[in-house]
């Protein structure tokens, strides 16, 4: 979503000045003679960066424009970008003049940032916008911009490139948010004086397995803790690994629940609030084993971050009911169910589409009574219901607070209490309301008036006989008071896509947001884009490094966890970053505490979140375009003495460390650990 937003840039900041150009500039120019190549001139869709490059133009579609100064040709974007550029041994020189656009805003205030520049105060660092330009060659620094701001003068850059084969262009963003990093690579040009450069996709590494196979003897897994509502019908699957067949059983299982020894599954009704510790037991031919698991019934639902899959990345319009038995079937004979893995959720387009001429689709969507019908596609709600949860899974539907949801359908608006009672007559356990087609303008509605829509699902949720997670995917900035209206989780993004630059800005803008996270209600850092999508047709455009620091980042942020690619084409890659334990576990821990951020420098970031058990898992993470060494020192995770050190995708003791911690990070990686006192 490509936003100017110049109004919400005019913020306090906590970083005053400007930083010192670290890295001199060539002394030794080359010969000025030779042909000259504009950037624009290049293909520029190999960058890596939030939407489309905009060529001769700003982020914003606007005239290059920094400081008062315009210029007619280069490279808008939004920090983080990336380019890499092969110069081909011909490339002698590169300039170009750099700096934050104009258009992140308004006038008035950039002429009192321009003055406030020129007398030499600080007065500039009241904005929003902080970006570092970066230039490598063959890996190499060769050249690093001051940190710049809205309404500073652009500076110059002039690289000297013989020599050099490859050149990576990178605008780093140096703070949360982001909105206003607008950063701009102005009158760019090469001299040239034999091949032209051109533009290449970055390295792909090929991929790598990293989880151990699970062991044939047996192991719990999942959740250690769940919740349900008094009279609500229960069901939950002993998550467990190991050879079949295999027997199940459990201790101090409360009065009204039952567990087929058999499939794992437990069902029943609670009739009344209280928490049970009960021990759960799983015997194969291979051994036994048993584990702890609290049942609390309550108010409370969703006391772990969801996962599961949801149709809409890999489908969108095109799901339809057997897609979905298929996504069911598959998430039991893959094994993901025996890790945790619960919700198969339809998203858009299940009803029935006023506007639509297809058979298969159109329809007013309700009948004479106001009662939603699912179009062509699902002949049988209900029918599909009992399927998935004969898999002992969980089902999930989608809607809409407006008229109509995103793409066109009948939506829930004045129907809430009817569309409740039916998505609970037919037996859903998860709705996605999504806010699109509202009454509402996302402009200058009030606080209270933003909330109603999701009290009044809410509410008509709570009132059915069934246990419904409420799930806000949104547009509007909610997290703050998202909890406050019943939502179990909320979005506080735009879309994901299955590109470094999406999941990068989406994953590392979530520190501070950990303060209304916990146990019931979630940060929601949109599905998982790996495996295949596209319809299935292709594979997930992130590399391996960036599936891996994925995964780590979404398992640390305790947002929920959704998978969003064709579940029947999962290969052996895909099926180990989904089917670790140790990963789900950080995750999945019963404290419910987020990740934050507990340092940061330029391209490396370490994030920690607290265990329950005490332990501390930690994500070293490397946004860089070349491999980083990344350290966590135990003073800032508030430990002394000597800790132990655990990499959780290899499941591997690396030993006790007396200080601190490092490990080199490949390009756009992650490493996860877990801390723990020595000798525990």
């Amino acid at each position: 979503m490509k936003r100017i937003a110049a109004l919400s840039c005019i913020l306090v900041s906590l970083v005053a000045g400007a930083q010192q150009n670290i890295i001199d500039k060539q002394s030794t120019a080359p010969d000025a003679s030779g042909e000259t190549v504009l950037l624009s001139s290049l293909q520029l869709n190999e960058s890596l960066q939030t939407d489309s490059p905009q060529v001769n133009k700003s982020f914003g579609g606007k005239p290059l424009t920094i400081s008062g100064q315009k210029y007619e040709t280069g490279f808008g974007t939004r920090a983080r970008s990336v380019l890499w550029i092969d110069l081909q041994g011909g490339s002698r020189r590169f300039t170009a003049a750099v700096g934050i656009d104009d258009e992140v805003v308004p006038r008035i205030v950039l002429r009192e940032l321009r003055a406030a520049y020129d007398k030499g105060n600080d007065e500039y660092t009241r904005v929003n916008g902080r970006v570092i330009f970066h230039i490598y060659g063959d890996g190499k620094l060769l050249w690093k911009s001051k940190l710049m701001r809205p309404g500073m003068p652009a500076e110059p850059v002039d690289v000297n490139l013989t020599g050099i084969q490859t050149m990576v262009m990178v605008a780093s963003s140096m703070g949360d948010p982001i909105d206003c990093d607008h950063a701009d690579w102005a009158d760019a040009k090469f001299l040239v004086t034999g091949a032209k450069p051109k533009t290449i996709p970055p390295p792909r590494e090929a991929a790598f397995i990293l989880t151990p196979k699970s062991s044939p003897k047996p192991k719990i897994n999942g959740a250690k803790v769940f919740g349900v509502r008094p009279e609500s019908p229960f069901l939950y699957t002993v998550p467990a690994t190991g050879d079949r067949p295999m027997k199940f059983s459990a201790k101090n299982l409360p009065s009204g629940l039952k567990l087929n020894a058999d499939s794992g599954q437990i069902t029943g009704v609670l009739k009344r609030k209280g928490e049970w510790n009960v021990t759960l037991q799983a015997k194969n031919s291979m051994g036994q084993t048993e584990r702890n698991f609290k049942i609390v019934c309550g108010d409370r639902l969703a006391l772990t971050p969801q996962m599961g899959w949801n149709s809409w990345n890999v489908f969108s319009c095109g799901v339809d009911e057997a897609k979905v038995r298929a996504a069911a079937d598959s998430m039991v004979s893959s094994g993901l169910i025996n890790h945790g893995w619960a919700y198969v959720n339809i998203d858009d387009c299940w009803q029935s589409k006023h506007s639509s001429k297809d058979p298969l689709v159109a329809g007013d969507g309700r009948d004479a009574n106001g009662i939603i019908q699912s179009n062509n596609k699902f002949p049988d709600m209900k029918a599909l219901c009992d399927y998935i949860h004969s898999k002992g899974l969980k089902a999930g539907i989608y809607s809409s607070p407006g008229v109509y949801t995103c793409q066109g359908h009948a939506g829930s608006y004045q129907h809430e209490e009817k569309d409740a009672q039916r998505y609970a007559e037919w037996g859903f356990d998860y709705l996605k309301y999504d806010w699109c087609y509202t009454t509402y303008s996302t402009r200058d509605i009030s606080l209270h008036s933003q909330r109603i829509p999701w009290l009044t699902m809410a509410n008509a949720l709570r009132k059915t006989k069934r246990d419904i997670i409420f799930s806000l995917s949104e547009t509007l900035d909610v997290w703050p008071w998202a909890k406050e209206v019943g939502a179990h989780s909320w979005r506080n993004t735009g879309d994901i896509t299955d590109t470094w630059s999406s999941m990068d800005e989406i994953g590392f803008t979530q520190n501070g947001r950990e303060i209304v996270a916990g146990p019931g209600h979630w940060n929601d850092c949109d599905m998982f884009v790996v495996g295949r999508l596209g319809g299935g047709k292709r594979d997930s455009r992130l590399t391996p490094n960036e599936q891996y620091t994925h995964i780590s980042l979404w398992s640390l942020l305790a947002s929920p966890m959704l998978i969003g690619c064709d579940m029947t084409q999962l290969d052996e890659f895909t099926l180990s970053l989904l089917t670790n334990d140790e990963v789900i576990e950080v995750s999945q821990d019963p404290l419910g505490k987020q990740a934050h951020r507990i340092s940061k420098d330029e391209n490396v970031e370490v994030w920690a979140k607290e265990m329950e058990d005490g332990s501390k898992a930690v994500g070293l993470f490397n946004r860089g375009e070349f491999e980083n060494s990344v350290t966590v020192k135990w003073s800032e995770l508030g430990l002394s003495g000597k800790q132990t050190v655990r990499e959780l995708w290899r499941q591997q003791d690396l030993g006790g460390f007396a200080d601190s911690f490092s490990v080199k990070v490949a390009r756009h990686g992650a490493t996860l650990i877990r801390v723990g006192p020595a000798g525990k």
